[in-house]
């Protein structure tokens, strides 16, 4: 038995066929880029991921700059309806109402000294003692001795030290004069914290 040969088809018969006869299926790839392309390609995502960064850093400063606001305004709010609500203080000056002997010639009283000597003669009606004269003893700038009423002696104090624990030292000193059945003195010497005497 003879087998016929299969005849080939004629490349004009083949035109308006789908299948191309003599050419393999990938022929047909896709046009090769050039390398300028290929850059060109790369820049443009390059570019694309920048943009997106700056954009999420620009969101990311307004939010934190958004709670930076917010917080700092808070506390400004806060601070100002503590002030409204604060209790005002007032701070008191203090002037004497009792004699003054200055004993120095050139004249001693400051008005440091002066307003020391009008916060003791409080500090001394609080305690239940009466005030009649202060004296600035010559020599000193820093001494004041008060004299007190139905007090034989007086009280030697210095306004190095606060009047309230001078005032409670000598009142304390004094009732334990009068414990000892001690009347009669020259003067009691306060001007040393956490110390008296007396002569």
């Amino acid at each position: 038995m003879n087998e016929e040969e299969p005849k080939l088809a004629r490349r004009h018969a083949n035109k308006h066929s789908k299948i191309k006869s003599g050419r393999t299926i990938g022929e047909r790839r896709e046009r090769l880029e050039t390398k300028s392309e290929r850059l060109a390609a790369r820049a443009k995502v390059k570019k694309r991921q920048n943009l997106r960064i700056v954009i999420t850093v620009i969101s990311f400063l307004v939010i934190i700059g958004a709670i930076i606001f917010f917080a700092v305004r808070f506390v400004k709010q806060r601070e100002a309806n503590e002030a409204d609500t604060a209790p005002t203080v007032v701070v008191k000056t203090y002037k004497p109402t009792i004699e003054i002997i200055d004993e120095n010639q050139a004249g001693s009283l400051t008005s440091r000294m002066s307003e020391y000597i009008g916060q003791a003669e409080s500090d001394f009606k609080d305690v239940g003692l009466t005030p009649v004269k202060a004296a600035i003893p010559a020599g000193s700038i820093r001494e004041v001795d008060f004299y007190l009423d139905g007090v034989s002696g007086f009280i030697k104090t210095t306004i190095d030290r606060g009047t309230a624990v001078t005032v409670e030292d000598a009142e304390r000193m004094l009732r334990y004069l009068a414990g000892q059945g001690v009347s009669e003195f020259t003067y009691i010497d306060v001007r040393i914290d956490g110390k008296a005497y007396w002569k």
